[in-house]
C-alpha cells in the first residue's frame, strides 16, 4: 500500500492523541491551573528572565519554553470598503523540554486561522507532530508552516519585515502579501511581559507595522483586499496564575499611525491589565493598571456563552477615549480550545480599527 495516502489518512487521528497526551499531561482542574492550563507548574522547563531580544534567533521556536505562539490579526477592506478580518496562529507546546524523533517528540504543533466577514466567520484549525516536517519555525531565513499553511519570508528579505502569508481549508482560505515599515515592538521590560501580580511573565514582541494586500477566497467569490496587520511572538512556560481563568486583549490602529496593546487578565478576584502605547515613529511606552482601563459595554451571547463585543478604551495621558465594537459578533472560534476573536472598528477620540480576543468565557 502506498504510504502517503495511509498518512494522510491516519494524520488527524494521530495528532488528535498528541494533543490529548498534551492536555493529559496538565493537572486535571484548569480552573485551579489558569486558562488552558496556563497556570500550571513549569517544573523542568525554562523560565522568562529579563533579558535583551536577539534576532533573527528569537524569530525562531524556543523548545525549552513550554508553550509559544506567531500570531497574526489582519484588518482588511475591499474596494467597497467591507471590512474584513483574518487571523493566523501557530502554536508549540509540550509535555517535556526537548525535542526528539517523530514518534518519541513531546512537542506539538497547533494551528489556528479564520476569516472573518460582517455576516460571517470560517475558524479553521491543523494539528501536528514535532520532527515529521509537518509544522516547524525556522529562524533565518524565517518560515513559519503547518501543513499547506505557511508564513514565509520571501527569498532576500531580512527577519520579518516582509512575509508571504496562506491558510484556507474547504470552505475558505487566502493569500497575503505583508510588509513592514516600522520596527519591532519590546513589550514590558524590553521583552519581558509580566502578566499577574505574582510576577508570571513572558517573553513578548511585536511587529503592528505591516501593510498588506491579496486575496480572501470565500465561498461564493474571491475578494481583492488590502489593509494593516499586527504580529505577535510571546513564549513562556507559565505565563498565568493558577487562578487566572482566561483574558480580554485588543490591538489597534489608531488614526494618526499611532497604536495601542492591551489585556486585562482575570482572577476570581478581579483583573491584572497591561499595555503599551506605539507612536507612529515607532517608539513604546510600557502600560500598568493606572495607565490604561478596558472597560466591558455591550454584552452579545454566541456558542451559548456570552460575552462584552463592545468596549470601552482609555488611555488619558494619551488622549485617547475610544469604543470599540465587533465587526461580527458570533467570531466564535469553535475549536479545540474554544475562544471568541475578530477585528473591531474604533471610534471616539481615534478613529481605526483592531483586533479583540476573549479567552475563558
Amino acid at each position: 500500500m502506498n504510504a502517503k495516502p495511509l498518512w494522510r489518512a491516519l494524520r488527524p487521528m494521530i495528532c488528535g492523541a498528541a494533543l490529548l497526551a498534551v492536555l493529559a499531561a496538565w493537572p486535571a482542574s484548569p480552573q485551579a491551573q489558569g486558562f488552558a492550563g496556563l497556570g500550571s507548574a513549569a517544573e523542568g522547563f525554562a523560565l522568562p528572565e529579563p533579558r535583551a531580544l536577539s534576532f533573527p534567533e528569537d524569530h525562531g521556536a524556543h523548545p525549552a519554553f513550554r508553550i509559544e505562539w506567531w500570531y497574526l490579526t489582519a484588518n482588511l477592506s475591499d474596494a467597497e470598503g467591507t471590512d474584513y478580518g483574518v487571523q493566523w496562529t501557530l502554536f508549540r507546546s509540550a509535555i517535556a523540554p526537548e525535542r526528539g524523533s517523530s514518534w518519541r517528540s513531546p512537542q506539538l504543533w497547533l494551528g489556528h486561522a479564520a476569516i472573518t466577514t460582517p455576516q460571517e466567520h470560517f475558524p479553521m484549525e491543523r494539528f501536528a507532530r514535532d520532527a515529521t516536517g509537518q509544522a516547524d519555525v525556522v529562524a533565518d531565513p524565517f518560515s513559519a508552516w503547518i501543513d499547506e499553511w505557511q508564513m514565509t519570508a520571501p527569498e532576500g528579505s531580512p527577519g520579518i519585515s516582509a512575509l508571504t502569508l496562506r491558510a484556507g481549508a474547504e470552505r475558505a482560505a487566502y493569500d497575503l502579501t505583508l510588509t513592514a515599515d516600522g520596527p519591532l515592538i519590546a513589550h514590558g521590560e524590553a521583552g519581558y511581559s509580566i502578566k499577574s501580580e505574582g510576577g508570571q511573565a513572558s517573553h513578548y514582541y511585536s511587529q503592528p507595522f505591516y501593510t498588506v494586500s491579496g486575496t480572501l477566497h470565500l465561498p461564493d467569490r474571491s475578494v481583492d483586499v488590502t489593509g494593516q496587520a499586527w504580529l505577535d511572538r510571546e513564549w513562556s512556560s507559565q505565563p498565568l496564575e493558577g487562578d487566572q481563568t482566561g483574558w480580554d486583549w485588543v490591538s489597534l490602529h489608531l488614526s494618526g499611525g499611532h497604536k495601542v496593546m492591551a489585556a486585562r487578565v482575570r482572577d476570581g478576584a478581579g483583573s491584572y491589565t497591561f499595555g503599551t502605547w506605539i507612536t507612529a515613529d515607532g517608539s513604546a511606552r510600557a502600560l500598568t493598571d493606572t495607565d490604561i482601563t478596558l472597560t466591558p459595554q455591550e454584552t452579545h451571547t454566541v456558542a451559548e456563552r456570552t460575552l462584552p463585543t463592545t468596549w470601552r478604551v482609555e488611555l488619558p495621558a494619551e488622549g485617547v477615549d475610544v469604543t470599540i465594537e465587533a465587526v461580527n459578533r458570533d467570531a466564535w472560534m469553535a475549536l479545540s480550545v474554544p475562544y471568541w476573536e475578530g477585528p473591531v472598528t474604533v471610534t471616539g477620540s481615534h478613529d481605526g480599527r483592531g483586533y479583540l480576543e476573549m479567552t475563558g468565557y
